[in-house]
């Protein structure tokens, strides 16, 4: 009920039924709000929300019929954007999409004009080093730079999955798709790691990857 009610108000809504689905479908695509319900089988949406707030710059929201106020703190502490209790009014659940996706739109990193360079962060050591704006360096492993030579030669512009496959390996005939968003989630986490910022690269879905102008500072 609460997917077709986004729907009819025009949202792009994908439904999953646990935590373990969701990182899954993550690997693939990524999406701009998560609502996560605490009460989810296997590891909850509480638990949830600790590991996507590192991960990505993702809106959270979380609903569930812990509705205390030490049960908001916690939270909102663990990294949800808008914290609802049950039952659920779905024109509240709207309303507060739509405010947090008002949020997040102003403060998007802008995306650099094709051809721009983006200076804070660069390719070095004939593209297996990367350098973040602070200085700290992450050395790549052969199908990383080949994804982000890619991404570094336009940056601002799409680069469609089946240039990013060729640039990652020599049998792109051979290679599952899905493997290229397992990869990018891996140099996401190992850039972050290492340097502490969030690596400026976008999911266009459908599409391919972008890199956009400036880091997402690490939360």
């Amino acid at each position: 009920m609460v997917v077709e009610e986004l729907e009819y108000h025009g949202a792009d809504v994908r439904g999953i039924d646990s935590v373990e689905a969701l990182y899954r479908e993550l690997a693939v695509d990524r999406c701009d709000i998560l609502v996560l319900d605490v009460g989810l089988p296997g590891e909850d949406g509480l638990s949830a929300t600790g590991h996507l707030r590192r991960m990505d710059g993702m809106g959270i929201v979380l609903v569930t019929g812990r509705s205390g106020t030490a049960d908001m703190a916690h939270g909102l502490s663990l990294g949800a954007d808008v914290y609802l209790p049950k039952p659920l009014e779905l024109p509240v659940l709207v309303a507060a999409l739509h405010s947090l996706h008002r949020r997040m739109s102003q403060s998007s990193p802008a995306v650099v004009a094709p051809g721009e360079a983006v200076a804070a962060w660069n390719l070095r050591s004939d593209g297996w080093d990367l350098h973040a704006p602070n200085g700290k360096v992450l050395t790549l492993t052969a199908a990383e730079r080949g994804f982000l030579r890619e991404l570094f030669a336009v940056p601002g512009e799409a680069v469609d999955r089946e240039r990013l496959i060729a640039a990652v390996t020599d049998q792109p005939w051979d290679f599952d798709p899905h493997r290229l968003e397992v990869l990018v989630h891996r140099l996401r986490t190992r850039a972050r790691n290492a340097t502490g910022i969030v690596l400026p690269v976008r999911a266009l879905r459908g599409m391919g990857y972008m890199l956009v102008s400036e880091p997402i500072p690490a939360a």
